[in-house]
């Protein structure tokens, strides 16, 4: 009986120590930093010195100093149009400390992050898109599955154990 007690209060002990490692942010690191963690969901702090919205909608928050000249700045941070809604207002975050988290992908020759929703501003993850590759095809008015999977069909319909071209003659009586 102690034995088990034991044994179940080491399990417990084990199970919160793991929650509160996992519990725990990771620190942020500083925009050169994570220019060199290409493919990886990292946490960002830096300055936003400005915002630069294009025609087309898509908006930047400049991370590097006015000194510093376009070519050597190593990264970005960028709002594209139909996340406007989501993302909210970038103006605010002008002359201001920020931490953005989200994953940093190479963009043309540098390494930025797509901002797609306002609580990446507080920790929180980027919005889901789901692949365009699996979805293809796919309406939720449809009864077929969204991908051919094999196990689904129906293998022959009515008479799965023989093919309809086969014919059995019986014997004569």
């Amino acid at each position: 009986m102690n034995l088990m007690r034991l044994t179940s209060t080491v399990a417990l002990l084990a199970a919160f120590s793991l929650l509160a490692r996992a519990a725990k942010p990771k620190p942020c690191v500083t925009a050169e930093q994570a220019a060199q963690m290409v493919n990886k969901d990292v946490c960002v702090s830096a300055h936003i010195y400005d915002v630069v919205e294009l025609p087309d909608g898509t908006r930047f928050l400049d991370v590097c100093s006015p000194q510093t000249t376009d070519e050597k700045c190593r990264f970005t941070v960028v709002s594209l149009w139909e996340d406007r809604e989501d993302v909210g207002e970038l103006r605010k975050y002008r002359d201001m400390d920020v931490q953005v988290r989200g994953i940093v992908r190479p963009m043309h020759g540098r390494a930025g992050m797509v901002i797609n929703h306002a609580r990446q501003f507080n920790g929180g993850p980027p919005k889901f898109k789901p692949n365009p590759k699996l979805v293809r095809g796919f309406s939720a008015e449809q009864d077929r599955p969204p991908i051919g999977e094999p196990n689904l069909r129906s293998q022959g319909g009515r008479r799965a154990f023989m093919n309809s071209r086969d014919q059995v003659t019986l014997p004569a009586k």
